[in-house]
């Protein structure tokens, strides 16, 4: 057989690049094991199977492999080493393998190892490719842990998680002594988790000396690291060959028409290899996507048909791998176009791509603390991201990266880093779990990037306003359990008033269908008017969040009643939803339950489609979300908002807007000013409704409007009795909340 024809690597050469100290055998075999005798998997016991070495011949071959020996020194002695390499040097896959060996050899004495990503489908992708390589069974010596989904067990001595999985896990384990080595992945990509436990790490090394840290950054970010960190070892791996760019300058004008000609043409050149388009936005791919399809059916049969693969930025559950149908469709044509608005890191496992077109701009979401809205702005991409769009060709010689932007452009408009995320998002979770481990003494954080002092007193404000901290601007009874949730401050509130209200099963589907991606698909050219007609059965008239648990409800009742999957996702694919999306929901509103029953909060049966329970939906609502309101000032769908003068009209997805019935008072769950100011996801409140649950002193610090006039006046005709109950009491989980404006600290 063929597999037993492979080259068997002896033990000793595959130890030739650790230090002595590091060699965790016996010492007493004599001389090498010959090929023909079975070499054991340290990790499991087992014997090496022949793909173990086949993929080691590959992993021999990466960039990183020559440094394997210098970073082992550098691991044995020092606490803390950097690496800095390109995207495809090896750095992600093969130093978290190191570590575990290193680990190994001490017998885990102080823990296993634990590898951060800053995005979901990337720590999926590595830890399924490092446990085929290290010859494992994924979900036991190797597994992931990403939000709402844990593959690891007891077993589990190497794992790669989200950066924001590991932060909440120094709620319960602010030392994080299950772990003897961490590992920072992605640090370039600058996410507020990432940039919180760089800082909070310097005070767990200082308790733990024992503890290692590795930070894996691009070159880019190297300079900043050190400097922050000190003097540090740093281990540099050597830049891949050059590719070729090729720059078009002004042809950023008209960008969407010179990707499509770009496309077309390298098509038609006959060259093998995919196509891998960065466009700004979501819109933007939506369109190109839809000409790509119309215009690639034209073109001539004998070169193959161009299979378009949108990546969108909030698909969250898609991973860059193509579906059954896909993959047969590329084994009959020659070409796969990829396109994507993000930064290109689930991209990098991919060997086929030749052909890199980038825009070099991007819709960015940048924070207003004033009027507690994002803006979408459109800004070249830095330097930094160039570089890592540029890497994604990798090794591949005959790779061609077109820039529609001059040489000009990119020295002088794009940014040499990206920002720090930290300095452009709300600040309000990262603040609640800063006050949660300044329970442990870990409150004072060094970060690498300071946040906007504006924005941090808008988050203390909003968790004041919330009940979350106490008159002395700590974290309260009521802060610490909202803290356990792992959503917006905002959604975790509600779901605790809902414990009052007696809706519990109702929020928590709501709960779980805003936090997963959009349920509703992206729909083809054409299907629009299909699509509203089957939406229209699950529309209700109390609202968007209502709409939502019909939707859900009636996923769930197919899900229950088909025999297999086939069946729910043509249910979906019927009725134009995202099945993958709607799995999502499934998934973390089992986890939001669990967290509910964990804590003990009081859960009512569920009583949807009652008057009584609809109003208490919104009263639950309210309680979280009483900052997010708007009033129809014309009757004509324009929209302002409570807290600032921003207009807005309903998305018209809302069923408000399907309906063509526009409520005076409405409550949302996203607002975000662009091109069209659209509020998303909202349902009908009143004046008086608001009125009883809007604490008094957020109501005060109203600014003057013609809104706030109203609500003054229905405030006077209220009763004295329904006034003072601004704040219900909750449960006996849930600590009875104070009236009275805290200090903010």
């Amino acid at each position: 057989m063929e597999e037993e024809e492979l080259e068997c690597p002896n033990s000793a050469s595959e130890k030739r690049y650790f230090p002595e100290s590091l060699d965790s055998s016996d010492g007493d075999e004599e001389g090498i094991l010959a090929c023909e005798d079975l070499e054991l998997n340290p990790f499991d016991g087992l014997p090496y199977s022949s793909r173990y070495y086949k993929l080691l011949k590959e992993r021999e071959d990466l960039p990183i492999w020559k440094e394997k020996y210098s970073f082992m020194e550098n691991l044995l002695q020092n606490q803390i080493v950097i690496v800095s390499g390109d995207a495809k040097c090896g750095k992600s896959s093969q130093v978290p393998q190191w570590c575990a060996e290193y680990c190994l050899s001490i017998h885990y004495q102080h823990g296993g190892v634990v590898c951060t990503q800053v995005h979901k489908p990337t720590a999926v992708q590595l830890a399924l490719r490092v446990a085929d390589e290290m010859d494992v069974n994924i979900g036991h010596e190797v597994g992931y842990m990403i939000p709402f989904e844990n593959c690891c067990s007891s077993e589990t001595i190497l794992r790669y998680c989200t950066d924001d999985m590991l932060q909440r896990e120094m709620m319960s384990s602010p030392f994080l002594g299950s772990y003897g080595v961490i590992i920072l992945d992605d640090i370039h990509e600058r996410s507020i988790a990432t940039d919180v436990l760089l800082g909070l790490l310097k005070d767990v090394l200082l308790a733990r000396p024992e503890l290692k840290l590795i930070i894996n950054s691009s070159p880019h970010l190297i300079s900043k690291l050190s400097s922050y960190y000190g003097n540090v070892p740093l281990i540099e791996v050597k830049k891949q060959h050059p590719v070729e760019v090729v720059y078009l300058s002004g042809a950023q004008k008209e960008s969407l028409e010179s990707i499509l000609r770009l496309i077309f043409e390298i098509h038609q050149s006959g060259e093998k290899g995919d196509i891998v388009v960065f466009l700004a936005c979501e819109q933007d791919i939506e369109k190109a996507y839809e000409i790509v399809c119309q215009e690639g059916s034209n073109l001539n049969p004998d070169l193959g048909e161009l299979v378009v693969v949108p990546l969108y930025p909030k698909e969250k559950c898609a991973l860059f791998k193509p579906n059954d149908e896909t993959e047969k469709r590329c084994q009959v044509y020659q070409r796969r176009v990829v396109l994507t608005a993000s930064s290109g890191e689930s991209l990098i496992w991919s060997n086929t791509v030749k052909f890199v077109i980038d825009v070099g701009v991007e819709r960015r979401k940048v924070y207003n603390p004033r009027i507690r809205a994002n803006s979408l702005v459109t800004q070249p991409i830095s330097q930094s991201q160039a570089e890592i769009r540029k890497q994604i060709l990798g090794s591949s010689s005959s790779g061609k990266l077109f820039c529609l932007y001059s040489e000009e452009f990119a020295s002088k408009d794009m940014r040499p880093l990206k920002p720090a995320e930290m300095q452009e998002a709300n600040l309000t979770s990262m603040v609640l779990f800063m006050k949660r481990v300044d329970i442990a003494g870990l409150g004072h954080c060094d970060f690498m990037n300071r946040p906007a002092p504006e924005s941090l007193m808008q988050a203390l404000e909003d968790l004041d306003y919330l009940a979350a901290l106490d008159n002395d601007g700590n974290l309260s009874e009521f802060g610490i359990i909202m803290s356990e949730f792992p959503l917006d401050p905002q959604l975790s509130k509600s779901i605790l008033a809902s414990c009052e209200f007696d809706c519990v099963e109702e929020m928590l589907t709501i709960a779980a269908m805003v936090t997963a991606p959009n349920c509703f698909s992206n729909l083809p050219h054409g299907a629009e008017e299909a699509a509203l007609t089957c939406w229209k059965t699950f529309l209700h008239p109390e609202g968007d969040h209502f709409t939502l648990i019909n939707i859900y409800k009636a996923y769930q009742d197919i899900a229950l009643n088909s025999t297999s999957d086939h069946c729910v996702e043509k249910w979906c694919h019927d009725y134009f939803l995202n099945c993958c999306a709607l799995r999502m929901a499934d998934v973390i509103r089992a986890e939001l339950l669990e967290i509910v029953k964990r804590i003990e909060l009081p859960c009512a049966e569920p009583a949807f489609g009652s008057k009584e329970n609809a109003l208490n939906i919104k009263k639950a609502l309210l309680s979280g979300y009483f900052m997010q309101i708007a009033r129809d000032v014309d009757g004509s769908g324009n929209y302002l908002m409570l807290t600032h003068k921003q207009v807005a009209q309903l998305h018209p997805l809302s069923s408000y807007s399907i309906t063509k019935k526009m409520p005076e008072w409405v409550l949302f769950h996203k607002f975000s000013i662009s091109e069209n100011n659209y509020i998303r996801i909202t349902s009908e409140i009143s004046p008086e409704l608001f009125m009883q649950l809007a604490p008094p002193y957020y109501f005060s610090n109203l600014p003057p409007s013609e809104s706030k006039d109203i609500l003054r006046q229905v405030m006077d005709h209220l009763s004295p009795l329904s006034t003072m109950k601004k704040e219900p009491k909750m449960c006996e989980k849930c600590p009875e909340t104070t009236e009275q404006r805290c200090t903010i600290q």
